[in-house]
């Protein structure tokens, strides 16, 4: 089974309960999952050839908490390429506001730009249709762990 590191990048707490979520679904489905909730570049390197999870809240204008801009500057300015790196996104977001889900966006744009595999679409959910984000990340979490090997 896999090792995955699950980062996150939050705001009021809700992008942290759905990667708790998400990391006791994927142990129960046999991987080793962990949550990085202020996370560095030194948390994500072990990561760098296996599985990696964001789950990031927006801010703003589409930008990233400020939780996990570190970890975004560090890949960004240190790391690259990661064509070995396989990951997913799962995306907090408004559509209210009009830069939807803009904190997951660029983190997905980044790990594409580095030749990242992304695995499975980016679940971008929506906090104006769904309060509890974790009813609709669960199933997709069940499904994405279940595309590991």
């Amino acid at each position: 089974m896999a090792e995955i590191g699950i980062f996150v990048g939050t705001m009021y707490g809700n992008a942290l309960l759905v990667a708790e979520e998400a990391e006791a679904i994927l142990n129960e489905q046999g991987h080793r999952a962990r949550v990085f909730e202020d996370p560095q570049l030194a948390d994500w390197q072990p990561y760098q050839e296996g599985y990696a999870l964001v789950v990031t809240s927006t801010t703003g204008q589409g930008d990233l908490p400020d939780s996990i801009v570190p970890l975004y500057q560090g890949i960004h300015d240190k790391l690259g390429h990661q064509p070995k790196l396989r990951y997913g996104v799962i995306a907090l977001g408004d559509s209210t506001y009009s830069h939807f889900c803009g904190g997951g966006k660029k983190f997905d744009q980044l790990l594409q730009e580095q030749g990242a595999q992304r695995i499975g679409e980016v679940l971008m959910i929506d906090a104006s249709e769904d309060p509890e984000p974790e009813t609709v990340s669960s199933p997709w979490v069940e499904q994405w762990g279940a595309l590991l090997k």
